[in-house]
């Protein structure tokens, strides 16, 4: 039954159905719409690309380095706090 996939012919029926279905005037400003949406995701990808350009590499430009922040309190995010009446920790 699906030997072939599409044939010339399930084309052409395809074309007849849609033209049934949307009319000849909406096929035209249809079509326009689909090239104008083809080009816009054509010169964002190229965009993106250029932008992955210019990006530094690993091996490249290194971002200046962030001051360090003081820790209050004595302890690191995630650690536990020494209890009250232990001398051990410090």
């Amino acid at each position: 039954m699906l030997r072939n996939g599409l044939e010339p012919w399930h084309l052409l029926i395809v074309a007849i159905v849609t033209i049934a279905l949307f009319g000849s005037k909406k096929l035209p400003e249809t079509a326009r719409a689909l090239g104008k949406s083809m080009r816009i995701l054509k010169s964002e990808a190229k965009a993106m690309k250029g932008d992955d350009a210019t990006r530094p590499t690993a091996t490249g430009d290194a971002p200046a380095p962030t001051a360090a922040v003081p820790r209050v309190g004595g302890t690191a995010p995630g650690e536990a706090r020494p209890a009250a009446g232990d001398d051990s920790a410090r």
